[in-house]
């Protein structure tokens, strides 16, 4: 997997340690991460993907209502 190097203010990654409960930093902003990410997966499952939802109302609108050329 590659990596990525990211400067982040020493306070913040404190906060994140403790919060976590981890006392690596590099796995404490890593469960962050992911868990930003599950939250996302969660909430769109739930709500359904926005594009989606938009390209599919446009095209219900386009079929009730076709274009005369």
């Amino acid at each position: 997997m590659a990596k990525v190097n990211i400067s982040l203010d020493a306070n913040v990654v404190i906060e994140v340690m403790v919060m976590s409960g981890v006392r690596n930093a590099q796995d404490a902003i890593e469960a962050i991460v992911l868990d930003y990410i599950a939250r996302g997966h969660r909430t769109e499952a739930l709500t359904g993907n926005a594009v989606d939802d938009r390209r599919r109302a446009t095209e219900e609108r386009e079929q009730r209502n076709p274009a005369t050329e």
